[in-house]
């Protein structure tokens, strides 16, 4: 509306379509409310009018989607549709979902103040704002028909009685016709405004909807580096373990020689390459994550640290396997951080399940100045938790000590079984 051609755009015409459409759209949905919701009473003690009730409740929601596609009009931008799929087909299925959402009931709001009043404020908007300047333009061609060129009556007000005076009435109309077109567009913005207000996606629905797709995303990662651990460890691994026999068998049949030595060279590259393969499958995910917890996990990265680790990690039972793995990486890449950069000489994890949140702390004896974005891994681990909501707080002053504090919100899965009991004490 600050263009200077704004009179003479096309905006001014589609704010008054706006605007039109939704008195004609208004008065329809009025109608049909009434109808629908006096039938249904009516019909309610038979039981009949019930499904007319129940229509009347959803009737925002296709009044809504009519909305949406209305906004187009003088809105460039789309408006996003607040409901989720179902989870299953049918029309029960979509039926419960419709009725548990926020915004179906928002959405009949809205229904409601648009039957009750925008759409009589739309209507009458227009009726002003273009009522009566299109009378005054029409001036001439009124005198010329009904008035015979000699009279004609302007807005049934005032006579014009001659050509020069209808002439001036019809630029006055031009006029106030060019001034109307922002007072249209004023007020098809101001509609247009608390339309997408009411009919957008709430920031709540919205910011639960990001945190399931990126709970599906992490299950769906957990499930994919499962899958290939499993292709790993029974397939590569496997043939592995047969060639290392087979070429084994083959070096003691083998005479003195350098057939021999050949056989045995090769003997001990598959050896060495089923040690990687074993220890890539572990960084996977390793199997004493899987079998008997994020405890016994953390004990075996201590034992496999270079440095003394104490560890003093008390859970009341399993926790969910993404919680679980994020937690098993995050305490492995911190010993490495401590191996590699801290010079420590002593090293502990201890922590616990307490208040719906998993914490774990890290803590050194090293020179400490760990930094993010320095090569210790400290951003991808803050990322890694943050996928799961958590929250991860580094201390490290230069001298040390160093100590690493992560939360994640989860609840035990279920209690430990005598398996993995069995695993903790020994």
């Amino acid at each position: 509306m600050t263009r200077p051609g704004f009179p003479l755009s096309a905006w001014p015409w589609r704010s008054a379509g706006y605007l039109l459409s939704g008195a004609v759209t208004g008065a329809v949905t009025l109608a049909v409310l009434v109808v629908t919701a006096v039938t249904g009473a009516a019909l309610a003690v038979a039981l009949v009018g019930l499904p007319l009730l129940l229509a009347a409740a959803l009737a925002g929601v296709p009044v809504a989607a009519v909305e949406r596609r209305r906004l187009r009009l003088v809105d460039a931008v789309p408006v996003a549709d607040p409901h989720r799929a179902p989870a299953a087909t049918g029309l029960r299925a979509w039926l419960l979902t419709r009725l548990r959402e926020r915004a179906t009931w928002r959405e009949l709001g809205y229904t409601l103040l648009f039957a009750g009043l925008l759409w009589p404020v739309d209507a009458l908007m227009v009726s002003l704002v273009l009522g009566g300047p299109l009378s005054l333009v029409a001036t001439p061609l009124l005198m010329a028909t009904v008035g015979e060129g000699r009279e004609t009556k302007v807005l049934k007000q005032w006579t014009v009685t001659g050509w020069p005076e209808a002439s001036a009435v019809a630029l006055l109309g031009l006029v106030l016709l060019a001034a109307g077109g922002y007072a249209l567009g004023a007020a098809a913005g101001a509609r247009a405004a608390l339309a997408r207000l009411l009919l957008s996606p709430a920031p709540s629905d919205t910011v639960t909807e990001l945190t399931r797709s990126r709970a599906r995303l992490v299950d769906a990662f957990e499930a994919e580096r499962r899958r290939i651990e499993r292709d790993l460890h029974d397939g590569a691994q496997q043939r592995l373990v047969a060639l290392k026999m087979t070429l084994g068998l083959a070096r003691l049949d083998a005479p003195p020689g350098p057939l021999a030595d050949q056989l045995a060279k090769a003997h001990t590259e598959a050896g060495t390459a089923l040690a990687e393969l074993r220890e890539l499958i572990h960084g996977i995910h390793p199997k004493v994550l899987a079998d008997y917890g994020l405890e016994a996990a953390v004990a075996d990265a201590a034992d496999r640290c270079a440095i003394p680790v104490d560890v003093d990690l008390e859970l009341p039972g399993r926790l969910p396997q993404p919680v679980e793995a994020a937690a098993y990486f995050v305490v492995c890449e911190a010993l490495a951080n401590v191996d590699r950069h801290s010079a420590a000489t002593h090293a502990r994890v201890s922590g616990g399940h307490r208040a719906g949140r998993l914490v774990l702390r890290v803590h050194d004896d090293g020179r400490g100045g760990a930094e993010a974005g320095r090569g210790s891994g400290l951003t991808g681990l803050a990322d890694r938790v943050s996928v799961l909501d958590g929250t991860l707080s580094l201390s490290s002053p230069v001298g040390g000590p160093t100590l690493l504090h992560v939360e994640i919100p989860c609840e035990p899965c279920r209690p430990h079984t005598p398996r993995e009991r069995a695993e903790r004490c020994a």
